[in-house]
């Protein structure tokens, strides 16, 4: 029997990454989004694009991708986003984040909450809560969704877009937390949080009530807070070719894992396997090989 593909739902940005070898579409919720449907959901978008031609490329290839784009609108006044990425020796990219663009204005209009309110899982970030417009938005997709779907932030900083008090309401919304090494040192000055980096997440789940905290490393893994314990995962040595969109495979795979009850070594495994193939290929969404596809 052919169990129903989860419906995921990702609220946010979408734009084009503007890379040293040219550009590549982006934006953390549509990377998710196109992966999550790589690893068998059904990916839902939520955003806004220009009345433009990159809007209308960026429609094109996330439509190949299998997205559905019913909840992306087109914006007649506002371009579509874009973003210069500089990468460093070590492959992590550098950005520069045009503002006042479509993805700034996104619109929860009744098509979609309904939208919402079929969802299993909802992620959403802080980027595309820089604008009340969006911010908006995306707590009217939370308030729409069913009791019991799984509430995912990735909380994604991007300075100077992000503040402590939108952080702290997104985090009273969410069950999962996924956050880098440099992102948790920004929250335990914001939060007080004291002891060492995994006392610290602790604390921050106990604090706002999160089910599972994933704290990624690079280069050097990850650790999965679960049913209140830690399970650590070492990093994949393979040749980058740039970081970006690996963190967002990551988020993925972890909630595909989680929607489908996986033991969390499993998860960790998966997606430490995917976000280190991503690093190895150019840009944020690349055809996952078919061996990195596990089975339900």
């Amino acid at each position: 029997m052919t169990m129903k593909a989860p419906v995921v739902l990702s609220i946010g940005e979408v734009l084009w990454d503007l890379l040293p070898g040219g550009p590549q579409l982006g934006g953390a919720p549509a990377n998710f989004v196109v992966h999550a449907h790589a690893l068998g959901a059904e990916g839902l978008l939520i955003s806004r694009v220009g009345d433009d031609e990159l809007g209308r490329d960026a429609f094109r290839r996330l439509s190949e991708r299998g997205v559905d784009l019913t909840g992306v609108g087109v914006d007649a006044s506002l371009p579509t986003g874009r973003v210069t990425v500089e990468v460093a020796a070590d492959g992590q990219p550098r950005f520069t984040i045009q503002e006042q663009v479509a993805w700034d204005a996104i619109v929860a209009g009744p098509d979609v909450l309904a939208s919402a309110a079929r969802a299993d899982v909802v992620c959403f970030g802080s980027l595309a809560q820089r604008d009340a417009r969006s911010r908006a938005a995306v707590r009217a997709c939370l308030g729409a969704v069913r009791p019991g779907t799984l509430r995912v932030f990735d909380i994604n900083l991007r300075a100077p877009f992000y503040s402590a008090d939108v952080v702290e309401a997104s985090l009273g919304m969410a069950d999962v937390l996924k956050l880098n090494e440099t992102e948790l040192p920004v929250l335990a000055g914001w939060f007080g949080l004291r002891g060492g980096p995994e006392e610290q997440l602790e604390t921050l789940a106990q604090r706002f009530g999160l089910k599972v905290v994933a704290w990624t490393l690079g280069a050097a893994g990850s650790r999965l807070y679960r049913d209140g314990r830690w399970t650590a995962e070492p990093g994949r040595t393979v040749p980058v070719v740039d970081a970006v969109g690996a963190g967002d495979s990551y988020t993925a795979a972890l909630v595909l894992g989680l929607l489908r009850g996986w033991p969390t070594e499993r998860i960790l495994k998966a997606a430490t396997d995917i976000a280190a193939f991503v690093c190895t290929r150019a840009g944020a969404t690349p055809e996952l090989d078919s061996g990195l596809l596990p089975e339900a």
